[in-house]
Order: C-alpha cells, then sequence, then structure tokens
C-alpha cells in the first residue's frame, strides 16, 4: 500500500516482519520517522525501498486513521509545503490522470 501524506511517502506491505507487524519502507531519509518515531529505521542501498522499518500493525492501523481524522485541507497537493515531495505527487497526479482519461474513452 502506498501512502502519500503530506509530510511523507510510504510504501506499507506484509514481508521480512512477524506477522503481527508490517514493513514499512521510505524513499526518503526521515519519512518513517516523522510519521512512526521511536521505531529503529535501516538503510540500505541494495533495496527498492532505501529505509525500512517494523512496526507494529495495530501502532500502523492507528497512526494512519488518526492522520485520516487530522485532514483540514480542501486540496492534498497544496497541502504538502516540502517542494520535492509536492513536484514528486504532481507528477503522480498528472499520471493518475492520464490513466483517468484513457479510461473514458
Amino acid at each position: 500500500m502506498w501512502i502519500c501524506l503530506n509530510d511523507a511517502f510510504l510504501s506499507i506491505v506484509s514481508k521480512e516482519c512477524p506477522p503481527d507487524s508490517l514493513l514499512v519502507r521510505a524513499r526518503r531519509a526521515g519519512d518513517i520517522e516523522r510519521v512512526f518515531p521511536g521505531y529503529p529505521v535501516r538503510e540500505s542501498l541494495h533495496t527498492d525501498y532505501r529505509y525500512r522499518a517494523v512496526v507494529p500493525r495495530e501502532v500502523v492501523a492507528e497512526t494512519i486513521a488518526q492522520r485520516l481524522r487530522e485532514v483540514d485541507y480542501g486540496n492534498f497537493k497544496a497541502s504538502v509545503a516540502d517542494d520535492d515531495l509536492h513536484d514528486a505527487y504532481a507528477r503522480v497526479w498528472g499520471v493518475m490522470f492520464g490513466l483517468q482519461s484513457r479510461r473514458r474513452g
């Protein structure tokens, strides 16, 4: 699952961890720590996502649910303060808009 937050981009999967945990992955330093402080982050140059942390499933679920409860913006991209992250999301938005446009046909 990809999670696009206005201060972090995360990929969350069930692999390389106990059944009661999830592997939280990120491409940028600090993204995992910003969302899941206190969980050790491993860095590897030999994996598709450079940063990884094992986080209990319940912590992941509650943290993401809390982020949903805190949504207070009318436009997601406009809520992203980090220019690099904003630009990446804008490119993703464009690709997904293209997918939507092709499906109309």
